[in-house]
């Protein structure tokens, strides 16, 4: 059964300030859940309607019913279960391989999303300006389908950390050279911009290296391309010589 305090707290999390409050988020649905098990994620309560996890200890399980789980859930269908996981101190940053990082993004399927890209293509660490939407945003985790555990992501102050950067900085423009006949070094820092905007004027100063994704279309009209898919064609891009 869960609590008045219970549904409170779960409920509360939903909005950033309560989850840096109390150093806390959750994660909804067996295969995510099980991936943060199974990670180096600390477990502080599980809440589930059905026994589907193993190697959890009894005092950490509260077996809820469904109606109680829909009370709790951020999702419009709820899924089995829903835990709470504490929130780790930040890891520094290592200057090293490819490194992503989101000038401003705030949708948070577009985060989850670029997440499960750098696991797919082996990029460690995503580094996101202080303004990007939350890792911890339930809809972020629940897009990241367990990614978030093996990715390293840091909020930082963009602007300042790409002015002392070793590595070559690339970012995504309409001017920028066909990505396509570029050869890509092994490792850079690749710099993704808002969904509106793109990369701001004085992240841009930043960038050392401006590539661009061409357009095929006979009328060339369309603006632009999703960030999280644009983000897809150059990983794929630098990985490609790999």
């Amino acid at each position: 059964m869960v609590s008045k305090n219970q549904i409170k707290l779960i409920t509360g999390l939903q909005q950033k300030k309560y989850r840096k409050q109390y150093k806390q988020f959750f994660a909804e649905g067996a295969k995510v859940v099980q991936e943060l098990l199974n990670s180096n994620f600390e477990l502080q309560e599980l809440y589930t309607t059905q026994p589907v996890f193993n190697g959890v200890t009894n005092n950490k399980v509260t077996q809820i019913s469904e109606a109680e789980l829909k009370k709790i859930s951020a999702l419009t269908t709820p899924n089995n279960c829903l835990a709470i996981f504490k929130i780790p101190d930040d890891k520094k940053i290592e200057d090293k391989g490819l490194i992503m990082t989101l000038d401003d993004v705030r949708d948070p399927g577009n985060l989850g999303t670029i997440i499960r890209l750098c696991d797919w293509f082996g990029v460690k660490t995503l580094i996101c300006s202080e303004q990007s939407v939350d890792i911890y945003n339930p809809k972020v985790v629940q897009a990241t389908m367990g990614s978030i555990a093996r990715v390293n992501v840091v909020y930082t102050d963009v602007e300042g950390y790409l002015a002392n950067a070793s590595l070559p900085v690339f970012g995504t423009f309409m001017d920028g050279k066909n990505i396509y006949t570029q050869k890509l070094p092994q490792e850079g820092i690749i710099v993704m911009g808002n969904e509106a905007n793109g990369i701001s004027k004085a992240i841009e100063k930043k960038v050392t290296d401006k590539i661009a994704i061409p357009r095929f279309g006979s009328l060339q009209e369309t603006e632009s391309l999703n960030v999280a898919t644009a983000a897809a064609i150059v990983l794929s891009e630098f990985r490609r010589g790999s």
